[in-house]
């Protein structure tokens, strides 16, 4: 969850400013949009300014802020019309449409705010858990070595589950995470997954991701413990 600052001069709600910001899990925060408006709020994630109905202003408002040393990525929620008046010049981190629906707000809104933490030297890229060993940089994974031959989908679950070993998750929870909040298909596709997953995984590993019954799925480290005390 971030702490959005929303700049704007309308009145009403942000459900009127930036209506798919209402269905996502964010603190936000409402302020005329001046330049005081940073001096009366705490520290913030991200800044989002309403620039739908004055385009000038908005535009010597982002120079001001980002001239007074805004560190926070600053987006600017505009109409189609408005997008053509945008340049460079605005000294601004990213756009997004008033009309845009909250999978393409969620995202926006996380890559500005990931874009602005600076990068660590040398990030760790491979994930592992309970004998698996998967690679993000390459979209690998790989079980004792062997290589497993998984679609995107099938790596993202992965990957998800192998993040969180031992935390149980629903259908729904795995839906929205790996497929996103604009995917409509039903929780039968998870199950579906699930099982191409554990026959990739083979015989001696298929129970990794074991069923919690009524509840949903987890990467389980049980038989990564069993082995290690047989070989003790």
């Amino acid at each position: 969850m971030s702490h959005i600052l929303l700049l704007t001069n309308s009145t009403g709600s942000s459900v009127d400013i930036l209506p798919a910001l209402e269905l996502l899990n964010h603190r936000v925060h409402i302020l005329p949009a001046e330049p005081t408006a940073l001096l009366e709020t705490d520290p913030c994630d991200i800044v989002l300014l309403d620039a739908r109905k004055d385009l000038v202003g908005a535009r010597s408002l982002t120079q001001l802020l980002k001239a007074t040393g805004l560190s926070a990525p600053l987006v600017l929620i505009l109409t189609e019309g408005g997008m053509a008046a945008v340049s460079s010049a605005w000294a601004v981190d990213d756009i997004v449409l008033d009309s845009a629906g909250p999978a393409e707000v969620e995202a926006r809104i996380r890559l500005s705010v990931a874009r602005a933490v600076p990068e660590q030297d040398e990030a760790p890229s491979e994930i592992r858990a309970a004998g698996v060993v998967i690679d993000e940089a390459s979209y690998t994974a790989r079980v004792n070595g062997a290589a497993l031959n998984l679609t995107f989908k099938e790596f993202e679950l992965l990957k998800y589950l192998a993040q969180h070993p031992g935390r149980v998750f629903t259908r729904q929870q795995l839906l929205t995470e790996v497929w996103g909040y604009d995917y409509y298909g039903g929780t039968r596709t998870v199950d579906v997954h699930v099982r191409r997953l554990r026959a990739k995984l083979g015989a001696d590993h298929e129970n990794l991701i074991s069923t919690v019954r009524n509840v949903g799925y987890r990467l389980t480290l049980i038989r990564q413990q069993e082995d290690e005390l047989t070989e003790a």
